[in-house]
C-alpha cells in the first residue's frame, strides 16, 4: 500500500505533527505538501492547519482532488482542550471530502499561535475589560504557546501506528 504524509502548515506546528507521523510511518512513499505526486497514494495522512473552525484552503483545494482513496486527517488548532471543538473541525473537514473516499478517524491537537494573536486579544480586553470572553482568549493563548508538546506527539505517533495497522488488516 502506498502511503503519503501531506501537511500544510502556517506556523510550524502542522509540519511538527507531520514530522512525528513520519517517524511512525517510515515507508512513506511521499512528504511534504499538497501535490498530485502525494494524491497517487492509497493511503493519504492529510494535515493541516485550523483556519476559522475548518482546515486551511490549501488543504481543502487538495482534498476536493482525492477520489477512491483512505484518508487520515490530522491537524492543530490554537484553540485547545476541548476534544468537542476538535470533533468539530474534523467533521467539518470530513464534509468536503468527497464521498467516494474513505476517511478514518482523526487526529487533533493545540498549537501555538502568533503574537499578533495575543495582542489583539489584549487590545479587546482594553477596550471591554469585564468581557470574560475576551479573557478566555488571552488565557488560551497562553496555554498554547508550549503547544505541540511531547504529550501532543506521543499521542500523534500512536494514532498514526494505529492507522497503519488498521489499514495492514
Amino acid at each position: 500500500m502506498k502511503t503519503s504524509i501531506v501537511y500544510s502548515s502556517k506556523s510550524g506546528n502542522t509540519l511538527s505533527v507531520a514530522e512525528k507521523i513520519k517517524e511512525k510511518i517510515t515507508d512513506a512513499e511521499y512528504f511534504g505538501a499538497p501535490s498530485y505526486e502525494a494524491a497517487q497514494a492509497d493511503l493519504i495522512f492529510v494535515g493541516f492547519w485550523t483556519d476559522k473552525g475548518k482546515c486551511c484552503k490549501e488543504t481543502e483545494d487538495f482534498l476536493h482532488t482525492l477520489h477512491g482513496k483512505t484518508i487520515a486527517l490530522f491537524g492543530t488548532a490554537g484553540f485547545g482542550g476541548d476534544k468537542s471543538y476538535f470533533e468539530k473541525i474534523l467533521t467539518a473537514v470530513k464534509g468536503v471530502i468527497p464521498e467516494d473516499n474513505k476517511v478514518l478517524k482523526g487526529f487533533m491537537c493545540q498549537g501555538r499561535m502568533p503574537s499578533a494573536v495575543r495582542s489583539r486579544y489584549e487590545k479587546m480586553l482594553e477596550k471591554d475589560p469585564e468581557n470574560m470572553q475576551f479573557t478566555v482568549l488571552v488565557k488560551n493563548f497562553d496555554a498554547a504557546l508550549s503547544h505541540p508538546d511531547s504529550n501532543d506527539f506521543d499521542r500523534a505517533e500512536k494514532w498514526a501506528a494505529d492507522i497503519l495497522s488498521c489499514c495492514e488488516k
